[in-house]
């Protein structure tokens, strides 16, 4: 029987169980990412939004066949329930794609999850309790600071520039939390291609970056799904390469094969990987065995490395494309030149509002967004993620004049209202992402 007084004190809600929902959901709300997909989706509107792989550039026969064999060779394992930690034969050909990465390890230490989105919610849920800290780039990855939130810890972000995260700015962080009592959980960050700010960790802040946190006894949460998806200079090794006690690797194949197989996985290490297969069984029981069996097809018979490449060259025409249409119609602004990923970081006059600004860029058929959504603490309204990874060049480069349409429509209104000349944009601060990086 439902309490009239529970309902009477939940005011105007319409749900009448909202007086029963546990604390924790107060954290749960829809990401300014997925707002925008029912409104991207529309053939009309140009959506350089979400980080959407371009799954077409993925020969049909090459995971099709994969299906085809197991289900004729393998099916009624495939169909059946699985381990809690991953197909062992998977759990060793993600050993030889993270050896790309610099990262020698054993397949014991390797956690298949449903997707990396996952590996990344199961760690939270082991880790964080109401109050505490999380250091994280600022600007960091949406949905991350979606599930922090979600467990009720806090994110407080530390500076980046060309080169990345900010070691000295990390180290102040840490003091000025640990001076008010805070309880810092453990460095999330994402070093190579960054999202979204497209910027790369050089070597020797990775280095200096992990001898920090051991220094504080802070773990590191590495997160990579797009380190193998280079333009020219292949990154520097994973953070893990270099430490295997301090830092908790994620990877994933939804960047370089598909993200609806949604099959991920963390490193670990030994305690922590325990803790994270008892989760996952408590989570999911196990991740999908049929999904997984095709990866490990997949992996075993394709040239998975010759398709990655084949991915690279089609985000860096992409990502050339978007660069040149930027320069084209927007040169006043600044912007972030990634050597790989999915993500141009732009940078609008102070006087604009990304957020504020989306409606108008909807009405103007282009989707975009707003920076605000990579920052827990409401920063960001001078940004804006631009994703080059899905639209065609064509579609890119009708978005950015698109794009510039309303950027200037705006400033032509500011401008007419305040009685001054027209405003020229502002290029970032150098705090912020120094000039070498722009353009």
């Amino acid at each position: 029987m439902i309490d009239n007084g529970s309902l009477r004190s939940a005011g105007n809600n319409l749900d009448p169980w909202f007086s029963l929902y546990a604390q924790r959901t107060a954290g749960l709300a829809a990401s300014e990412v997925r707002a925008l997909f029912a409104v991207a989706s529309r053939p009309e509107v140009v959506s350089l939004a979400g980080g959407m792989p371009y799954v077409s550039a993925l020969p049909e026969d090459l995971v099709v066949g994969a299906m085809d064999r197991v289900m004729r060779e393998q099916g009624p394992v495939a169909l059946q329930y699985g381990s809690g930690q991953g197909v062992p034969l998977l759990r060793e050909q993600i050993t030889d794609v993270m050896a790309l990465e610099g990262i020698s390890a054993s397949a014991d230490d390797v956690i298949v999850t449903t997707g990396s989105q996952h590996a990344l919610e199961l760690f939270a849920k082991l880790f964080l309790d109401p109050g505490d800290l999380v250091l994280a780039e600022g600007p960091s990855y949406v949905t991350a600071l979606v599930i922090f939130k979600s467990y009720q810890a806090d994110v407080d972000h530390v500076p980046m520039d060309e080169y990345g995260l900010i070691p000295d700015a990390l180290r102040e962080h840490i003091a000025n939390a640990r001076a008010v009592g805070r309880r810092i959980k453990f460095l999330y960050t994402i070093p190579s291609f960054h999202n979204p700010a497209g910027v790369t960790l050089t070597w020797e802040r990775r280095l200096e970056i992990l001898e920090i946190c051991r220094e504080n006894g802070i773990l590191v949460l590495e997160d990579n799904p797009y380190g193998l998806l280079y333009f020219g200079q292949k990154p520097p090794a994973a953070m893990r390469s270099v430490d295997e006690e301090g830092v908790v690797y994620l990877g994933t194949f939804s960047k370089t094969l598909a993200p609806g197989l949604r099959v991920g996985w963390a490193l670990a290490p030994h305690a922590i990987r325990e803790k994270l297969i008892l989760a996952n069984e408590a989570a999911v029981l196990s991740p999908s065995s049929f999904t997984q069996l095709v990866v490990s097809q997949y992996l075993g018979e394709a040239d998975w490395r010759g398709q990655i490449d084949t991915f690279r060259g089609v985000y860096r025409e992409r990502k050339e494309t978007m660069i040149s249409a930027l320069e084209e119609h927007l040169p006043e602004l600044s912007w972030t030149n990634p050597n790989g990923g999915f993500y141009v970081w732009l940078t609008l006059p102070e006087s604009l509002d990304s957020k504020a600004m989306l409606p108008r860029a909807v009405t103007e058929l282009v989707a975009y967004t707003p920076g605000t959504a990579f920052y827990a603490n409401g920063d960001g309204a001078q940004n804006i993620r631009l994703s080059f990874c899905y639209p065609t060049p064509e579609s890119i480069r009708v978005g950015v004049r698109r794009l510039a349409n309303v950027i200037n429509g705006e400033l032509d209104l500011l401008n007419t209202f305040a009685g001054t000349g027209r405003l020229r944009a502002q290029r970032v601060s150098a705090e912020t992402f120094p000039p070498s990086d722009l353009r």
